[in-house]
């Protein structure tokens, strides 16, 4: 019996595959004139169950044994029905019919308007109901990217880009191809969780893809599209609350759907520079929904990076309502020569629109990458993707998935370093100069050696060199050890340090780290400018704005996410901190309206000690919050995402006094809030700044443990919201109380943008305040307004003594 049992055990494994396996209906949509119609929707009639076509026309559609009716519907053409029976694999190809739009017949006096306006008044009225129309919903997503490039000059900087983007004998070919399945879950207005289950990454057999179905899901309910992703503004729906504005409406006609009438409206942005769509939008009749987009976006609406992006959104009916089926992004470009093109596709199918999530099923988590979805073969994609490939698609996936393994191969990644890490005068100079060793996932990259000469009126020509070991391991961890000295030839003195830094838990953002030696410091722990543009202001123009010490320490730190949003660090320090003072007053050029001052900020004329050697035994514990933190998990780290909200730092600093041999005895308590990129829509974004602290305890701080500020003294600088225009690097730094504000808003080329000529350096206004008040300088305030491009900036401002104006002038940024 028990034979007779596992025989029909077996029997039954081997036979059932065979009548659950599905069937496959293929072929190929085209038009009247046999040009092939991509990306149109495809799916079983009356249900959410469907795919795309791909770029070549080509559909596949997985199904078991029956009978269905299949639809076939794309934007600008008529819908197709088909009955099939399917016993067998089968192909049914189709063929498109443009659709007809009619004019309704209507009397137009010579002054009344097109009547796209009043249907567009209508679907304006109803846009927040459909927008707030679904609360929640399920969905499954399939999403595939191609970047390919289409023209390219032979040679960049020198280096042949045939051979290094691994292009065709024309300089094309796809430079990334990726293809990942999840399932989506949305709760209006703002939650959403997706986990990925299968991704796919051409050439890159390790790799996780960073496609992510919230990207693609655009909403034309919403007022503004795309705001922060392509432009600081974002740009306007065609059915904004106040599109009307910003577009002109033509009704190019009427066409029936299953008894829907849909009209087919015609976009233009009422001015050339707009930041709005020109297209088309299909809105039905009676209940005004979007029934369909095909929309663009060109170089003169302010896109940055790319010339053309084209929107087609394709929907179909879920219950009463319309969700989005298929959503396509198309875009090309040229940057420099290099001309590109590529699209990126999403099928979303198998709705449920009443999932009835737990309240605590939403965390934060808006996208979880799970560490096997990379490790999908190829049989499984065979079976499970949705859109077939076309044939450069299949070629590529071959030939750079086999190449691919060849690389993890000791033989090839031997060879490849031994060309990569290839020594030449111009990598040691003026890069940075890599030892790499793949294979055995460690590397050491050296300083440039131009970089390491400085300069400065404390050291006199020196040397400050080190280089970096990094040894990495899976899923992103890794550790990276640091040494480094220092000499300075007119101080006659030698520094060197160690330090090291281990990623344990990439997940949790948590890592230690560990520092000894000696070095020699800024003063001001924020720093004031970098050793290159102190070399150059001190022997071109004789100033000498940083001051120094030196610091002989060792120091322990490490960091960690507490729960979500929390991050968590304590460090501890023991440190030998003495004075230095100018060794040196050399400069290529002595000026007679100019010298240089003492190594002292508060007695520049005069070399005094500013503060007494001394040791000092210091913790810092900080804490800081992240409300409505939102992130992305993969198996090698956590990706936050920015929040809509502030982020707030506590900080408490000690110093231990008599606990081995300290001198210093404070207690400080700190408190920041704050927050960059708030929208302002149209108006572009503002961010702010605001701090305050207060010495709880100050019997023993001396001058590097005071609270300092951002300043700046010097024409240009780093851009930093904390930093101050005008205020002293050194001089106001503070060991009582404190109260420090930054604002600036940035009106992302509101204006710029509509002044001919001028409009096309795309640049964005700003404008700005901060405030200082502490008890050497109460109320302190600077005011500033200018213009910016990407990493420059230039601005003109004024700084204000209580109501007294102190200075005003230009100020220059850039962020390299």
């Amino acid at each position: 019996m028990k034979k007779i049992f596992f025989t029909l055990l077996f029997f039954l494994a081997i036979v059932r595959p065979a009548f659950s396996q599905q069937l496959l209906l293929t072929g190929n949509i085209k038009d009247q004139q046999g040009m092939t119609v991509p990306f149109t929707s495809v799916y079983i009639k009356n249900t959410t169950i469907g795919t795309s076509a791909n770029i070549d026309g080509v559909y596949m559609l997985k199904l078991n044994k029956g009978a269905y009716t299949i639809v076939f519907k794309t934007i600008g053409y008529k819908t197709v029905e088909k009955v099939v029976e399917l016993d067998s694999n089968a192909v049914e190809n189709v063929v498109l019919t443009p659709e007809t739009y009619s004019l309704k017949e209507v009397s137009i006096s010579a002054n009344a308007k097109d009547p796209a306006y009043e249907i567009i008044k209508n679907a304006i009225k109803n846009r927040k109901k459909h927008l707030e129309e679904v609360k929640e919903f399920s969905c499954n997503v399939y999403i595939k990217g191609v970047q390919k490039l289409v023209g390219a000059p032979k040679k960049f900087f020198g280096r042949d880009i045939q051979k290094t983007l691994d292009l065709d004998t024309n300089r094309k070919g796809i430079l990334y191809q990726s293809e990942s399945q999840s399932t989506y879950n949305c709760r209006k207005p703002n939650h959403v969780h997706e986990e990925m289950i299968a991704s796919k990454v051409a050439g890159r057999n390790n790799a996780f893809s960073f496609n992510k179905a919230s990207d693609l899901e655009i909403n034309f309910y919403n007022n503004i599209i795309l705001e922060n992703v392509l432009s600081s503004r974002g740009f306007v729906s065609p059915i904004a609350d106040y599109a009307l504005f910003y577009y002109k409406y033509k009704l190019i006609g009427t066409t029936v759907e299953n008894g829907v009438y849909i009209n087919k409206i015609e976009v233009t942005p009422r001015r050339k520079h707009d930041p709005a769509f020109r297209g088309y939008i299909y809105i039905a009749d009676d209940n005004w929904r979007i029934q369909g987009t095909d929309l663009y976006l060109t170089k003169n609406t302010g896109i940055n990076l790319i010339d053309t992006l084209n929107i087609i959104q394709q929907f179909t009916k879920v219950d009463s309502t319309y969700m989005p089926s298929n959503i396509n992004f198309t875009f090309n470009g040229n940057v420099m020569g290099f001309k590109f093109d590529g699209y990126y596709l999403g099928v979303f199918n198998n709705y449920n629109l009443n999932p009835n999530f737990p309240d605590s099923y939403f965390n934060g988590e808006i996208l979880k990458i799970p560490k096997n979805v990379n490790q999908k073969d190829t049989t499984y994609w065979n079976a499970s993707r949705p859109i077939p490939l076309n044939l450069e698609e299949k070629i590529n996936y071959i030939r750079k998935d086999s190449i691919a393994k060849r690389k993890e191969s000791k033989f090839y990644l031997d060879s490849l370093e031994r060309v990569n890490n290839n020594f030449t005068t111009a990598k040691l100079l003026l890069t940075h100069y890599t030892i790499n060793n793949r294979y055995a996932q460690h590397s050491v990259k050296l300083d440039p050696v131009l970089k390491a000469f400085i300069y400065n009126t404390v050291e006199g020509f020196g040397i400050n060199y080190g280089f970096t070991f990094t040894k990495e391991f899976e899923y992103n961890r890794k550790y990276s050890i640091r040494p480094e000295i220092r000499y300075g030839f007119a101080s006659r003195t030698l520094t060197a340090n160690i330090s090291g830094d281990y990623y344990y838990d990439p997940v949790k953002k948590a890592h230690v780290s560990l520092s000894m030696g000696s070095g020699i410091y800024d003063l001001n722990r924020y720093g004031t400018m970098n050793l290159l543009s102190n070399t150059l202001n001190t022997l071109l123009f004789e100033k000498n704005y940083p001051k120094f010490y030196q610091k002989n320490f060792i120091n322990g730190a490490t960091t960690r996410e507490i729960a979500r949003g929390l991050q968590g660090a304590v460090a501890i320090q023991y440190a030998r901190n003495k004075n230095l003072v100018n060794n040196t007053t050399f400069s290529f050029f002595d000026r007679d309206d100019q010298e240089f001052t003492s190594n002292n900020p508060y007695t520049p004329l005069v070399e005094t000690p500013l503060f007494p050697d001394y040791n000092a035994l210091t913790t810092n514990l900080s804490l800081i919050y992240t409300f409505g933190q939102k992130y992305i998990t993969r198996p090698d780290g956590k990706i936050y995402q920015e929040s809509k909200a502030p982020r707030i730092e506590l900080t408490y600093q000690k110093g231990f006094k008599n606990v081995l041999g300290s001198d210093v005895d404070y207690d400080l308590i700190s408190m920041e809030v704050y927050k960059e990129r708030i929208s302002a829509g149209l108006w572009g974004y503002s961010s702010f700044v605001v701090g305050a602290g207060k010495f709880l305890n100050n019997n023993v701080v001396f001058y590097p443990e005071s609270k300092h500020f951002r300043g700046n003294n010097s024409l240009t600088s780093l851009p930093d919201i904390r930093k101050f225009s005008f205020l002293d690097f050194y001089q106001y730094s503070t060991d009582r109380h404190y109260v420090e504000a930054h604002v600036e808003h940035n009106f992302a080329g509101l204006i710029m943008n509509k002044i001919p000529l001028i409009r096309k350096l795309k640049l964005e206004e700003v404008i700005g305040g901060s405030y200082l008040n502490q008890p050497l300088k109460k109320n302190y305030k600077e005011f500033y307004y200018g213009l910016q491009r990407l990493i420059f900036r230039v601005t003109y401002g004024y700084a204000y003594d209580g109501n007294r104006k102190v200075h005003e002038g230009f100020r220059i940024s850039y962020g390299f």
